[in-house]
C-alpha cells in the first residue's frame, strides 16, 4: 500500500468511526427531541394534526442515522475493494457472516422508530378526531412506517450490493 492509501486508509476508518459514533447520538438526541414535543402535544395541543410536527422530527431523526449508516457502509466496502488485501478488517467482517441468533443489531434502530410512531399516532387517538382526520393523519403515520421498513429492506441488501459495484468499478491496474 503507497503513503497516498494508507493515509487514505486511516482517514476513511476515522470517518466510518465518526460517523458510526455521531448515527448513535443522533439517534439518543433525536429521540429525547422527539419525546419532549410529542408529550407537548398530548398535553396541549387538541387537533389531532398538531402529531404531524412530532412525526417530522421524528421522520427527520430516523432519515439522518439512515443516511450515516448507508455512508459508512458504503465507505467500508470501498476500503474492503480499493484498499485492503483479502485479511484486512472489512473482507473478515464480511466472511465472518451472520451473528448467533438473538445477538443481531439494528443498526438504524427501526423497532425504536416503528414503536415511537406507533407512540405518535395515541395522542390522535386521544383527540377523539373526526373520521377524516383520523384517516388523513393515520395515513401518514402509516406511511413514515412502510418508509422505514422499506429503509431497513434495502439497508439488509446494501453490502452485497455496493461491494458487486465497487468491484465493477475497480480499475484492472489498481490491485
Amino acid at each position: 500500500m503507497t503513503l497516498a492509501e494508507q493515509e487514505e486508509y486511516r482517514s476513511l476508518r476515522a470517518t466510518i468511526r465518526e460517523r458510526g459514533t455521531a448515527r448513535i447520538w443522533v439517534f439518543v438526541g433525536g429521540i429525547i427531541a422527539w419525546a419532549a414535543l410529542i408529550t407537548a402535544t398530548a398535553a396541549l395541543a387538541a387537533l389531532p394534526i398538531a402529531t404531524l410536527l412530532p412525526l417530522l422530527v421524528l421522520v427527520a431523526v430516523f432519515e439522518a442515522v439512515f443516511s450515516l449508516h448507508v455512508g459508512v457502509e458504503r465507505i467500508g466496502r470501498y476500503i474492503q475493494v480499493f484498499l485492503e488485501d483479502q485479511h484486512g478488517w472489512e473482507h473478515t467482517a464480511m466472511a465472518y457472516g451472520p451473528p448467533l441468533r438473538g445477538t443481531r443489531v439494528d443498526p438504524l434502530f427501526s423497532a425504536c422508530f416503528l414503536l415511537a410512531t406507533l407512540l405518535n399516532f395515541v395522542p390522535v387517538l386521544l383527540a377523539e378526531p373526526a373520521p377524516i382526520e383520523l384517516w388523513v393523519v393515520g395515513a401518514v403515520h402509516l406511511f413514515v412506517m412502510v418508509r422505514i421498513v422499506l429503509a431497513r429492506r434495502s439497508s439488509a441488501r446494501q453490502r452485497e450490493a455496493d461491494l458487486k459495484r465497487f468491484l465493477e468499478l475497480k480499475p484492472a491496474s489498481r490491485t
